[in-house]
């Protein structure tokens, strides 16, 4: 493990057990203007994580323990963006990897452009769980429908005493929706302004399987009738039930 950063620098911190990755990312980052901090192993890189890094790329394939452990482990800590990385195409372990609180996923080998720009565009994320608030829209850093409480702030929901165990990703989503009651977003809006990322990027049923674990918690909370709804051919609005 090595690194150093200086200046307005933004750091970088990148997990993968191959030196010629890290080497090749490394370089890259650099030329765009980033500083690095490398870990060629899960447990070095929780040694090396602190509040200068700005952000994460993790491989998925670690000799400790695996990447999906490790960005749990670092969402636990922080909320700074996480970029995956894994040679494996497979869209169970993107899923994963996102429902775990990773904000984008990079498939090996990848364009250096290409990696570069979902670097940045993981960094503009808004710090408000990955959209803009309207300043009219809530009380308090709370948006409120009736006994429904979702909290900007401690990132929680609420709802007469219960509180869903929403991953990042899924609060994110649902209070992009919410901001905005009985409004249709496609699943190309909610790429961009939830997940940051442009259509394509990502499989149009990494929407539709977050909303339906997002639809599952509100429906499991009895008396709550605020949903996800669907609207075939649309997309998909937040629907109050108050």
């Amino acid at each position: 493990m090595n690194g150093d950063s200086g200046g307005e620098r933004p750091l970088i911190l990148v997990v993968d057990d191959e030196s010629d990755i890290r080497s090749f990312v490394r370089e890259r980052l650099e030329h765009e203007g980033f500083d690095v901090v490398e870990a060629d192993t899960g447990l070095s890189a929780i040694d090396a994580f602190d509040d200068r890094i700005a952000l994460a790329v993790v491989d998925v394939g670690l000799p400790d323990i695996d990447g999906f452990s490790l960005v749990r482990t670092l969402r636990s800590r922080s909320e700074i963006p996480i970029v995956m990385m894994t040679a494996a195409s497979d869209e169970v372990d993107r899923v994963l990897g996102l429902e775990l609180g990773a904000d984008d996923y990079i498939v090996k080998p990848f364009l250096p452009r290409e990696f570069v720009a979902r670097v940045r565009a993981a960094l503009r994320r808004p710090a408000i769980g990955g959209y803009q608030v309207p300043p009219d829209a809530v009380s308090e850093g709370r948006l409120v429908f009736g006994d429904l409480v979702i909290d900007l702030v401690t990132r929680e929901v609420r709802f007469e005493g219960a509180t869903p165990a929403l991953t990042s990703r899924e609060f994110d989503l649902l209070a992009f929706l919410a901001q905005s009651p009985r409004r249709v977003f496609s699943r190309d809006q909610l790429l961009r302004n939830v997940w940051n990322v442009e259509p394509g990027w990502l499989n149009d049923a990494t929407v539709t399987e977050h909303v339906r674990r997002v639809r599952n918690q509100l429906d499991q909370l009895p008396g709550c009738t605020a949903s996800i709804g669907t609207i075939r051919g649309a997309g998909y609005r937040f629907e109050p039930g108050v």
